[in-house]
């Protein structure tokens, strides 16, 4: 050998690791210049989308790898392999890496031209979908009760919230229940409504909640479980007697809803609160 083989020399300055190293600089298009091991892996810290940060990571590591077979095979089995072969699967194995990982990449055209050097699949920027929620008041006369109800290590509860047509408080729930699931909660707590807003003679009443099967469950009692069918009927009746009305909202329209229900889940009993600080009457 002309020069000593030191690691720097063997992966950096002799004249196979020059070609592999010159084809990966014209993928990238700029140039390369290491003065240590270390200095490779700064060209994937360089602000680079997830796809194309893995790609080149992965192109650094392939080309570690064929040099070091290439030695190999040259020293142990006489046995050369020509360095465009070298690039040829370092190619396929970085294309195969980069399109078959869950990452994204950006938009930026210089990103586009080292994915394509590579043959690897772009992917696309995940787009960010943004639900716009709206809380709205009920007209005039009408009393609109928001329920929720929540399941944790085997606890279950439900809370809801009331207000008028100007928004304004009417007052809250929250109430841990004895037994049940999700849906068992999520029933139970537009049954409480129900039967609060008939013991309080609001005889135009909205009912919403984030829960479709509760939603679904006014129009199909097969799917209220059986433990909760008379109590169900019941409620059907009473909103028989009342103009009444429900509706589905997204959860980040039903927050308070939510928070009562979690609060539910460290009490064992009905609580209602006459207000904001919560001075409860059981």
């Amino acid at each position: 050998m002309a020069s000593e083989e030191s690691t720097f020399h063997l992966f950096f300055d002799c004249s196979y690791a020059i070609h592999l190293w010159g084809r990966l600089a014209s993928m990238l298009n700029q140039s390369l210049h290491f003065s240590t091991l270390e200095d490779i892996w700064s060209l994937s810290e360089r602000g680079w989308s997830p796809q194309c940060r893995l790609t080149i990571t992965s192109a650094i590591i392939n080309i570690f790898n064929a040099i070091w077979n290439a030695r190999n095979n040259y020293r142990f089995h006489n046995r050369k392999i020509h360095w465009k072969s070298a690039i040829s699967q370092i190619t396929v194995n970085v294309s195969l890496s980069a399109s078959k990982s869950n990452l994204s990449a950006s938009s930026d055209i210089k990103e586009f031209i080292i994915l394509k050097a590579f043959n690897a699949s772009i992917h696309p920027p995940k787009m960010l979908i943004l639900k716009e929620v709206f809380c709205c008041p009920p007209i005039p006369g009408w009393i609109k009760g928001n329920c929720d109800g929540a399941f944790a290590s085997g606890k279950a509860a439900c809370g809801a919230i009331f207000r008028n047509n100007l928004g304004q408080f009417l007052g809250c729930f929250a109430e841990g229940l004895n037994y049940g699931n999700s849906l068992f909660s999520e029933l139970s707590g537009a049954m409480r409504s129900i039967e609060f807003a008939s013991s309080k003679n609001w005889s135009n009443f909205w009912l919403e909640t984030d829960s479709m099967l509760v939603v679904q469950a006014f129009r199909n009692q097969g799917i209220v479980p059986w433990q909760l069918r008379n109590r169900w009927c019941n409620c059907l009746r009473i909103t028989s007697n009342m103009n009444f009305l429900v509706s589905h909202v997204f959860r980040e329209g039903n927050a308070c809803a939510d928070a009562l229900a979690n609060i539910g889940l460290s009490l064992n009993t009905f609580v209602y609160y006459y207000s904001f600080a919560f001075t409860s009457k059981e």
